[in-house]
């Protein structure tokens, strides 16, 4: 999974980043700190793997890992060279979805780009250089397919949607909001890797004082959560100063740290299970004397699909697989043991894959 990290110019962006990927981007009150794109892959937790180590005795623990981008933080007229945030929008193109950092407290010391806290006038903004930044390359195809499409009759259906999706992005929507069950539509517009039509996660920047109770008392916060109802994103409540302090924590400090200050899950966790809910992601884990492994799959996903993220060869050859459900293999001790109780299943083409899933797959080629 790879996220992109996008907002104004001192709203916490790099922040956040240093405090999930421990990476050490540079972070400083004057915008533009950011100059060259941050990169930083991360391990998501997963006690599972622990548990399955310690009873498989694994060479080693394989987690799952999401990488995120920070780009510069953009301004009004990004998209047409303003700043610097438009040299890096290429760099989230690729990204399975985008978090949106916004500031949402008050602090006089910190410098707000337009002079003032407006946590919906700044998603605005932003959402408008990523509007801008997708016309120009639907404007872009369109002229190459708008002119062939009077001679090539295969081309007026992708001419067609490239009108609808311009005049849509032109009465400032997004491209999440572009409404077809046209299947290969839904195709093209995933070929164009538009900003405007990947997922959103909203990360509302608050002070120290707003996090013990998630940001409930928080105006900014309220405004930013009615906003992710209307387009079904997520949100999760960050101080980003506070998680940068807790990165450097050993994890047995972290966790006192975390309880002082009545929180029961760092921003990392908080991000990863938005991410996860937000695209309808799970993991089945698989377990031996070399390795432990968490596999990230997309909910609704079958078992020769998913025996395809391990190999091609898993899916080419799959004949079946041995299932058992996490929690039935911890309680019984064993994977013989848990056999003999008959909780170990086996699965055919069509099984559809749990979260949790432990999975020995048998194939063939």
């Amino acid at each position: 999974m790879k996220l992109g990290i996008v907002g104004l110019p001192n709203v916490g962006k790099s922040t956040l980043f240093n405090s999930v990927t421990k990476a050490g981007a540079e972070s400083a009150n004057y915008p533009f700190c950011t100059i060259d794109p941050n990169i930083g892959i991360v391990s998501v937790p997963d006690h599972r793997l622990d548990v399955l180590s310690d009873m498989y005795k694994s060479g080693r623990i394989v987690p799952a890992t999401i990488e995120f981008v920070d780009i510069a933080g953009l301004v009004k007229g990004a998209s047409k060279g303003e700043g610097l945030g438009n040299q890096f929008l290429a760099n989230i193109r690729e990204c399975d979805a985008i978090v949106h950092v916004v500031r949402c407290f008050d602090d006089p010391n910190v410098v707000h780009v337009d002079g003032s806290v407006d946590p919906l006038r700044d998603i605005d903004t932003i959402n408008l250089e990523l509007i801008f930044a997708d016309l120009e390359v639907l404007e872009r195809r369109y002229g190459k397919v708008g002119k062939n499409a009077r001679t090539d009759k295969s081309l007026g259906k992708e001419s067609a949607l490239l009108q609808g999706l311009i005049a849509h992005l032109q009465d400032g929507k997004s491209v999440r909001s572009y409404e077809t069950d046209d299947e290969d539509e839904l195709e093209l517009i995933r070929s164009y890797t538009l900003l405007t039509a990947k997922p959103i996660i909203y990360a509302a920047n608050v002070s120290e004082d707003d996090l013990a109770d998630d940001g409930a008392n928080n105006p900014y916060v309220q405004q930013v959560r009615a906003l992710a109802a209307e387009e079904n994103s997520e949100v999760f409540v960050i101080c980003a100063k506070i998680e940068e302090e807790i990165a450097e924590l050993e994890d047995d400090e972290k966790e006192m740290f975390l309880e002082e200050l009545g929180i029961t899950e760092s921003s990392l966790d908080k991000l990863i299970r938005a991410s996860y809910h937000l695209l309808g992601l799970i993991s089945f884990l698989t377990a031996g004397p070399m390795e432990s492994k968490a596999w990230t799959i997309k909910e609704g996903t079958k078992a020769p699909q998913a025996a395809g993220k391990i190999h091609s060869d898993f899916e080419r050859g799959f004949i079946k697989a041995e299932v058992i459900a996490y929690d039935d293999l911890i309680a019984n001790g064993s994977m013989a043991a848990a056999k003999e109780k008959g909780l170990v299943r086996i699965e055919g083409k069509e099984y559809v894959v749990k979260d949790g899933d432990v999975i020995l797959f048998r194939f063939n080629v």
